[in-house]
């Protein structure tokens, strides 16, 4: 049964001003395992371990998998910010819609707009990953170098890029039951390819058939204390990666208003899905440091020339010529399922945003036949197409140190959630143990580790040696791009205010709207 719960102070009907509100997407079409699914595609763990196992060994050594770890801390512990919220309010907009309702429409409006942001810079790098390793594998299969060679022309790279956003926006418009089947087999793919790459990677290097020259390691449980990396700093920057590699966990909340309970099976999914890449990511990363050791020169994981795309360098060693193949695919799959599902958070945070009048009303649109938000889908993919060939003819750099900033905005706006969950909550954190614990101290002490973070990168940004090298007047291009899209942020809300006093006046989603809670 479900019951309506009025905050402190609040005087509004069930109906009122400020109703948590129906937006028309397909309600029901996800279960448990679907939401899940789709949380572990967002986060593209075959992607993120090609492109990061490299970087983290350079930062941490051998204390990679307690890198893995320390990431994983904060992750879960805003996780369970997330789940207590959309317990109270399952609403699409997710951080968007609950900071509003716990600090106002200004803060609100941020916090969305850096999920807004966040997402469309990691669109635009995961149609990029998803072309270059399309050519990859389509030069392994022909045995041309000249075909693998395409991905370096400018033009070609470019416009493959853009129809792999037109196919991603396409299949994400036509609505959950296309995306859910797609992902399905996705996903499927890259944990059977990873389940063998482990397999394969922990019995060569048992028996002693290591890579050649590189150096293998025999498991320690020390590789899992974080206190022993070398430096403090040496483990923040260990932790941003690693950090990096978790988000998109919270894709199965902003689908909440199209699963089956949407309550309660959100929060669960994205827990499983947490549970999953956590596991995938240790066992992968012990595997392959335990068979090329983690050396800086030859076939090393900390090897410089191969640090952006490991499996490149392991897929022949670990699984032999016949099925190497497969870690190409893998990580193609990981990056174009990944591109699919990261349209759903942004479009549906827009889709809210605009519901409650904190964005043009167009973007509230629904598509009749599919229950998707149909025009919010369409500008998030012409904004990334536009985005990413922008910067891609402008500057290689400039596109670099995009992607670099994109941590800033990932600790941005998930430490504003989690310490939105703990003032929303306030008044119930004496209920009870549990109230105190996932409410209050887990919420808070994951935002608190999360906005350490961010200030730490945002130090570090100002040096321009962080990113690309290059700089802005004596500053780290990283932290003009990265403060520069805040900044364009608060513009974007102030022309709103002007457009739309209602919202930023408290008068569409205030802080005393009715609650809905389940009973357990």
């Amino acid at each position: 049964m479900v019951h309506v719960q009025q905050r402190p102070g609040a005087g509004e009907a069930l109906m009122g001003a400020g109703e948590p509100r129906a937006k028309g997407l397909s309600g029901g079409s996800v279960g448990l395992l679907g939401s899940a699914v789709i949380g572990i595609s967002t986060v593209a763990p075959v992607y993120c371990l090609t492109s990061t196992l490299g970087p983290t060994v350079g930062k941490a050594g051998v204390q990679m998998p307690a890198v893995f770890v320390a990431g994983f801390l904060p992750m879960l512990l805003v996780a369970f910010a997330y789940r207590e919220l959309n317990k109270a309010l399952p609403d699409c907009g997710t951080s968007f819609t609950w900071t509003v309702r716990a600090f106002g429409p200004r803060v609100g409006w941020m916090c969305g707009w850096g999920l807004v942001i966040a997402t469309i810079i990691v669109l635009s790098n995961l149609a990029g990953v998803a072309t270059s390793f399309f050519y990859l594998l389509l030069g392994r299969l022909t045995g041309s170098d000249s075909v693998a060679a395409l991905d370096g022309d400018r033009l070609v790279h470019v416009v493959t890029c853009l129809v792999f956003i037109a196919a991603a926006t396409a299949v994400s418009y036509r609505g959950m039951t296309a995306t859910k089947g797609v992902q399905y087999t996705l996903v499927g793919l890259q944990l059977a390819v990873l389940a063998l790459f482990v397999a394969m990677a922990f019995t060569k290097a048992r028996s002693g058939g290591g890579l050649p020259g590189s150096g293998s390691l025999g498991f320690s449980w020390t590789w899992l204390n974080p206190f022993e990396v070398a430096s403090f700093g040496a483990f923040t920057a260990g932790l941003s990666l690693s950090i990096f590699m978790y988000w998109g966990w919270d894709a199965c909340l902003t689908v909440n208003e199209e699963t089956e309970g949407s309550a309660r099976t959100p929060g669960r999914a994205a827990l499983l899905a947490m549970v999953v890449l956590v596991g995938s990511y240790l066992l992968t990363g012990v595997a392959a440091q335990m068979f090329a050791g983690v050396g800086d020169k030859g076939p090393g994981l900390g090897d410089p020339a191969t640090a952006d795309n490991v499996f490149a360098a392991l897929a022949d060693p670990v699984l032999g010529r016949a099925l190497g193949v497969l870690l190409f695919v893998a990580v193609l799959a990981s990056a174009a399922a990944s591109l699919q599902t990261t349209f759903l958070p942004v479009a549906r945070t827009v889709l809210a945003m605009s519901a409650y009048q904190a964005l043009p009303p167009s973007f509230a649109r629904v598509h009749p036949r599919f229950r998707s938000p149909g025009r919010a889908t369409v500008a998030a993919g012409v904004a990334t197409g536009v985005f990413y060939a922008g910067m891609s003819f402008l500057s290689s750099d400039v596109l670099v140190d995009t992607i670099y900033a994109l941590g800033l905005m990932i600790c941005f706006y998930y430490s504003i959630t989690a310490f939105a969950c703990v003032w929303f909550f306030r008044s119930e954190l004496r209920n009870s143990v549990r109230d105190a614990c996932f409410k209050g101290l887990f919420p808070l002490t994951g935002g608190l580790l999360l906005a350490s973070v961010f200030c730490k990168t945002l130090h570090d940004m100002w040096n321009p040696a962080y990113g690309s090298g290059s700089e802005v007047l004596g500053v780290g291009s990283v932290f003009v791009i990265g403060v520069g899209l805040l900044f364009l942020g608060v513009v974007l809300m102030e022309l709103m205010r002007r457009r739309s006093p209602a919202f930023f006046r408290g008068e569409v989603l205030t802080r005393s709207t009715p609650v809905r809670v389940e009973n357990s």
